[in-house]
């Protein structure tokens, strides 16, 4: 196990340096520059050469690119162009309210698709089996932008249920030690605070989470469906073994594995940015921080912010693949 854990963490390195490269050669092709943002369509020849001369965009690129990765191997990810602030700073700022949403986003999914992908499964050809088939297709299907306008409409203009931006009110003032604002404020010890905070996660939660419940649905229908005709099964049901022992302990586990697969998938890419969900409900994590950062052609928290979701990524399917011997004894990561 120890041996898998750090190969992959040594393959991590390859990819990130690759990674760097096309992202660095990527955001260097945008037309613009850092300089012509800051200063505006009427700056200076002289203003724009003193911008690219204190950034160093005036360098060759190849001087450029290592001086970038001598720097981030000291965990030096440069200053944001527009705030002037650490690209550490902002992201560790930025990164906990993305958390909170995927969290709260596969947490929806997973409650609802886990358990109608069972039962679908295990009512198969039924009125359940058909529509959860079309609810999932649908959720699949609508994008998440209309989905999010949709919610926004009906529980926050027409019956004012539940807000529509930010992440807590602006009438609330708590502190934030950890940026993680449910933490906080149960921290706090305030349950005003705690409850505008979840309902400020409710609908960003739902529209973000739609396509992975439709996702983990169809994929728990499917592994059931093909797991429950194994012989195992049959002889376990044969010999008088409970129904919900059987379905518990013989065939959901049996079928987590690619249940888990997609879940870690999906995970990763929740944690990688919403990008349309946290624009239409004002949503300030790192979807919005790199969509700024790519209007105004903000260099260092561009790599810097790709970089870290690059391994944030590859660590969740890292964890992946640990939970894989954990759901299964037979399967041995070496």
């Amino acid at each position: 196990m120890l041996r898998f854990v750090v190969r992959r963490l040594l393959l991590l390195i390859p990819v990130l340096i690759g990674l760097s490269i096309l992202v660095f050669l990527w955001i260097r092709a945008l037309p613009g520059s850092p300089a012509t943002t800051l200063l505006g369509e009427r700056a200076t020849p002289e203003a724009i050469a003193a911008i690219n001369e204190q950034y160093g965009l005036n360098k060759p690129l190849h001087v450029q690119y290592f001086a970038y990765v001598e720097n981030v191997a000291q965990f030096d990810f440069g200053d944001s162009v527009t705030s002037r602030r650490p690209v550490i700073d902002e992201f560790g700022q930025r990164f906990p309210a993305t958390i909170e949403l995927a969290f709260a986003a596969m947490l929806f999914s997973m409650l609802i698709g886990l358990p109608l992908g069972f039962f679908a499964a295990k009512r198969y050809g039924g009125v359940l089996d058909q529509l959860s088939l079309v609810a999932s297709l649908l959720g699949i299907s609508v994008p998440i932008f209309v989905l999010a306008i949709i919610l926004k409409f009906v529980f926050a203009v027409k019956l004012g249920l539940l807000p529509t931006v930010g992440r807590i009110s602006v009438l609330i003032n708590i502190d934030h030690p950890t940026n993680f604002y449910v933490l906080d404020a149960l921290l706090a010890g305030d349950l005003e605070a705690f409850w505008d905070t979840l309902k400020h996660l409710i609908l960003p939660a739902i529209a973000l989470g739609s396509i992975p419940l439709a996702i983990v649905a169809r994929i728990t229908r499917a592994a059931v469906l093909d797991v429950q005709n194994e012989d195992y099964v049959r002889t376990a049901r044969a010999k008088g073994v409970a129904p919900r022992t059987v379905d518990t302990r013989h065939i959901l586990r049996n079928a987590m594995l690619p249940i888990a697969t997609i879940i870690g998938l999906q995970t990763g890419l929740l944690l990688s940015g919403a990008v349309l969900t946290e624009t239409v409900f004002a949503y300030p994590g790192i979807g919005t921080w790199l969509v700024e950062a790519i209007k105004a052609r903000n260099y260092p928290v561009l790599q810097g912010g790709i970089l870290f979701i690059a391994l944030v990524f590859v660590l969740v399917n890292l964890l992946v693949d640990l939970s894989y011997a954990l759901l299964n004894p037979r399967i041995r990561l070496s």
